[in-house]
């Protein structure tokens, strides 16, 4: 006990000692940065940092482009500065061409490693390729075909369980709690071959459970987050664990008690496929999914793989949790926003529903290569992810002094035109995902706006000739170079199947509360500005045959 009492104590007094470090080195020296424009710090401690934290910030995060154009100075923490990037060129050199130095901040892969293990989100460099690089094939186009009846029995589900509280007439749902228990069945069967929640009684799973709570755990931790690395450093992981028990900080405690019950599940699960695939084909049909989900392709992949691409266990194990916090909240978040954005525009949800229901015919599941191909269904998912993408900003930092080319000139503060940006090593890079996607100079005068139209005729050649670096639709959405969502295609096609059987069965219309976008790591709707659960009613309601 006393040996882990010191090393708490070295590892603040270590902790505190780089803090005031890096306040000094800021304190006396200028920055190339400073010739950037942007807006007034508010305060030394947080600078920027607290207008574009705060869940109300809208008008500061949209201002931020309109106001300073497409490269703006963010202060940040101790008179530290930073850069909001949404010109094409300048994210091209950091989610692509140079994404080798611009990675991840340590205390967020360290925040990842803590809670999620070692998957995707939580590795950089050599272990994320090869890791990567294992998984793009059980992403594919091909795979995915094989997901489509696991993706429609499950919404099936989905439509008894709403349907049972509508039949008497329309009643007010909390859309975005069906949204996440979906979301979590879908990419639990598909994903892991799991059964998290089948959708017919109002039971919660532990893992599921967990799994909903690191977002509202890890943003607490935010202020703590720079003493990450340093104590992810100090020894194995059960000395790293012991000491984290005996931290006063509630929030750091329970960040450990979710990754301990992430842990076990994980590697309950991971032990009963391995065990039902040397048992043989049989026994592995007789699992959820029946085999075709994504982790069991997975191991069988990393068995025939060679010794250098070979995944370790702890790696296997780290992408299971990770499947399922990457696409439980940002797909659920964005079926609700869908379902809301109909039910404000019921001329586009009749048009859109007519269209399923002709693909449907005389059936019910719309095949995958069909569905896939619906223009108004993809039109309304496009705009809907290019004007309200969930993620509305990520972060890098740059590891050594680079460049950064620009687009456009910038006016510097001194009246000088810059064609190009001076980045220290340290500098904290903020991507600008909904700055760009809604960046007028490329969508035009009406890129603010919802409209699903746009994408049933050619888009403007700006866009084209913009080259936004972005994996899906010329959209920052899922990101783009080495980091980009692996899973854009599963959350596509997830959004596409329930939005077909909910839109051919219910009728949705706004509800009489008044709901409101908040802004966080992942955008969430709550009844009101003052309230923190995150829930999104409306009026649902069966279609008249």
């Amino acid at each position: 006990m006393a040996v882990l009492l010191d090393l708490i104590r070295t590892t603040s007094l270590v902790g505190t000692l780089w803090i005031l470090w890096r306040i000094a080195k800021r304190l006396l020296g200028r920055s190339p940065l400073d010739n950037v424009p942007g807006p007034a710090s508010q305060s030394f401690f947080k600078g920027n940092l607290g207008q574009l934290f705060d869940r109300h910030g809208w008008d500061f995060l949209y201002g931020l482009g309109v106001k300073y154009g497409s490269v703006v100075k963010i202060n940040g923490t101790f008179g530290s500065k930073q850069l909001f990037v949404f010109d094409p060129l300048a994210l091209n050199s950091v989610v692509v061409k140079d994404q080798y130095v611009y990675e991840e901040p340590e205390e967020v892969l360290a925040s990842m490693h803590l809670m999620l293990g070692d998957g995707l989100l939580a590795t950089v460099g050599e272990r994320h390729r090869r890791q990567r690089k294992l998984l793009n094939p059980v992403f594919s186009v091909a795979h995915m075909r094989h997901m489509i009846p696991i993706f429609y029995e499950i919404t099936h589900n989905l439509r008894d369980a709403i349907s049972t509280r509508v039949k008497d007439g329309p009643k007010e749902v909390d859309i975005l709690d069906w949204m996440a228990r979906t979301a979590l069945e879908l990419v639990g069967q598909a994903g892991l071959g799991y059964s998290f929640d089948p959708l017919i009684r109002d039971e919660a799973d532990s893992y599921g459970e967990a799994i909903k709570a690191i977002v509202p755990t890890m943003f607490p931790l935010r202020l703590v987050r720079p003493l990450l690395p340093i104590s992810m450093k100090m020894g194995p992981r059960a000395l790293r664990r012991a000491i984290v028990s005996l931290l006063p900080n509630q929030h750091i405690r329970r960040a450990k008690e979710i990754s301990d019950s992430l842990d076990d599940h994980s590697r309950r699960i991971f032990e009963e496929k391995k065990l039902a695939m040397a048992k043989g084909d049989q026994a592995v049909l007789h699992q959820v999914g029946e085999g075709k989900d994504i982790m069991s392709k997975l191991m069988q992949a990393n068995l025939l793989a060679s010794e250098e691409d070979k995944l370790p266990e702890d790696e296997l194990l780290g992408q299971m949790t990770t499947f399922i916090f990457a696409g439980m909240d940002t797909t659920s978040g964005a079926l609700a926003r869908i379902l809301q954005l109909l039910a404000d525009h019921p001329d586009v949800q009749t048009k859109l529903r007519a269209e399923i229901l002709e693909a449907q015919g005389d059936g019910e599941d719309i095949s995958y290569d069909q569905l896939v191909e619906l223009p108004y269904l993809e039109a309304v998912c496009r705009e809907t992810l290019r004007l309200y993408a969930p993620v509305p900003f990520l972060t890098r930092t740059a590891r050594k002094d680079m460049i950064m080319p620009l687009s456009s000139p910038i006016r510097g503060v001194d009246g000088n035109m810059m064609n190009e940006i001076h980045v220290p090593a340290g500098t904290g890079i903020i991507i600008g995902i909904l700055a760009s996607n809604r960046n007028p100079e490329i969508w035009g005068p009406d890129a603010a706006e919802w409209k699903p139209e746009r994408w049933l005729t050619p888009l403007p050649d700006a866009v084209s000739n913009a080259r936004v670096p972005g994996v899906y639709s010329h959209l920052m959405t899922f990101l783009g170079g080495s980091r980009a969502c692996i899973g854009f295609k599963f959350s596509q096609l997830e959004m596409k199947v329930v939005l077909s059987i909910l839109l051919s069965t219910f009728t949705f219309a706004p509800s009489e509360k008044e709901v409101f976008w908040n802004i966080a790591g992942i955008q969430y709707p709550t009844v009101g500005r003052t309230s923190r659960k995150a829930e999104m009613p409306l009026k649902v309601g069966l279609v008249k045959a």
